[in-house]
């Protein structure tokens, strides 16, 4: 595959994580707790990508490898957690220009572990992506006393989490089939999910039945997709770069709550979306040309 093909996977992987904050709002509106939420996500995603992983070839791994990909999706399980957690408090607006933190988060990692500086162009892409995102998210107009700062320390820690799960998916098991890696990760975030919030909701069938279209649309582009798309992509194009193409996760969420939630968008934000695509085409002008 060439460059531009992973760089695509990435920016779909980022693309599916757009979807997800208008899904939770719908969610919480219909009266379902976080760890409901969460809980049906991990859990549905989990059992997809186990069931398709039964009809692909698989590489035999030592138990020290399993556990490695397993422990990496622990920091996705987290995302999911702390995230849903700030969307309680704060304006899905809000909340994703927390999340959205990751990139510069990202840059830095690799930076302190590759020692790679960011060149000028990545840095201009980077302010380019976060100018975009103020106001794309539509930050501009929100009054500062407003904000919930216990949703925005949640949102934070969750753009922290968001840039190791990237980087972790870029170094570890780059030689282990996507899709086995895949399910590796999406257990090990299954597994913190169910530690830090017993899935009590199993024994309520009204709650399973009326949980599972959001746990549905939320566990495949949620957990089947991202880690999918991110374990094809991410070992080519490289944390920093694809923390730039995962970018696309804003400008997906703005569309996403004008279509399904029916929020007005203003011009504002429409130039923050144009904006934050720009900032992706700068971040990856030079890598996709050499």
């Amino acid at each position: 595959m060439k460059t531009w093909h992973y760089a695509l996977m990435v920016f779909l992987g980022g693309c599916s994580l757009g979807i997800l904050s208008t899904f939770v709002k719908l969610a919480y509106a219909a009266g379902y707790s976080m760890s409901e939420v969460t809980g049906s996500q991990v859990l549905v995603g989990t059992i997809i990508i186990w069931i398709v992983s039964f009809f692909i070839e698989k590489k035999k791994l030592h138990v020290l490898q399993t556990l490695k990909i397993v422990l990496a999706g622990i920091p996705m399980g987290l995302t999911g957690l702390l995230y849903y957690q700030s969307l309680q408090t704060l304006e899905a607006s809000l909340a994703i220009i927390c999340l959205f933190q990751f990139i510069w988060i990202g840059t830095l990692i690799e930076w302190i572990f590759y020692k790679k500086r960011p060149s000028s162009s990545k840095i201009i892409s980077i302010v380019t992506l976060l100018s975009g995102s103020v106001l794309a998210a539509g930050f501009l107009g929100e009054s500062i006393k407003s904000i919930s700062w216990q949703g925005a320390t949640w949102g934070i820690f969750s753009a922290f989490t968001f840039s190791i799960f990237i980087f972790l998916s870029g170094v570890i098991g780059k030689e282990i089939p996507a899709i086995q890696k895949s399910v590796l990760l999406s257990t090990g975030g299954l597994l913190i999910t169910f530690i830090l919030f017993p899935p009590l909701f199993l024994v309520n069938l009204p709650t399973i039945v009326g949980i599972a279209p959001y746990g549905l649309i939320l566990g495949v582009f949620g957990v089947v997709l991202p880690p999918l798309l991110f374990s094809i992509g991410m070992p080519h194009v490289g944390p920093g770069l694809g923390t730039i193409l995962t970018a696309s996760e804003l400008p997906v969420a703005v569309i996403m709550s004008a279509i399904v939630l029916s929020e007005h968008i203003s011009m504002y934000q429409w130039a923050g979306v144009a904006l934050i695509l720009g900032g992706i085409v700068v971040g990856n002008r030079k890598p996709l040309k050499s």
